[in-house]
């Protein structure tokens, strides 16, 4: 029998953002962490939820978002496979870019990890997530001290940098 490595088995954590604009939105989202928790994954934090525009197009239906803070074993891989399943299981349809979707899930942060390269399978952390205002927000409820792993920057400039017009086009509920 091979021992296994101590740090093999130990469990990472993890920022995940979780949205949809099609069909009951916030029924989505629930539905969405609880097949997340029969993955064996286990929710630590959940952010209020927060209404915003679709983006790139406005004409679009509107988003409800949220950011959870998880810890799994899984590997970053293995997240995102779970994630794609769970997305497709709740209907998501993959046509063009940002076409709406009833689930969309994305890894924000993976345990401060740095990985891939622009148009690998899975770049961390998030490459686009320091620009979104429905990532942003919904994380500084989850983890006020949060700081990008990259640039280390902290949650507030992060914020803070973000046209007046996108936070005010966004609202908790």
């Amino acid at each position: 029998m091979k021992k296994q490595d101590i740090l093999e088995n130990q469990a990472s954590q993890v920022y995940l953002a979780i949205g949809s604009n099609l069909g009951n939105k916030i029924n989505n989202i629930q539905v969405t962490k609880f097949e997340l928790v029969k993955h064996k994954i286990k929710i630590l934090k959940s952010s209020s939820f927060y209404v915003s525009k679709s983006w790139p197009d406005d004409s679009m239906p509107n988003y409800i978002n949220i950011v959870i803070k998880i810890e799994t074993c899984l590997t970053p891989l293995e997240l995102l496979e779970v994630c794609n399943t769970i997305e497709s299981k709740l209907g998501r349809i993959r046509t063009k870019k940002n076409s709406p979707r009833t689930c969309d899930i994305d890894i924000i942060d993976y345990d401060n990890k740095i990985l891939g390269k622009p148009n690998s399978k899975l770049e961390l952390p998030h490459p686009r997530m320091f620009k979104r205002n429905f990532v942003l927000l919904p994380l500084f409820d989850v983890d006020k001290s949060w700081k990008h792993p990259k640039s280390k920057i902290n949650i507030v400039k992060l914020i803070n940098s973000l046209p007046i017009k996108h936070l005010r086009s966004i609202k908790r509920i």
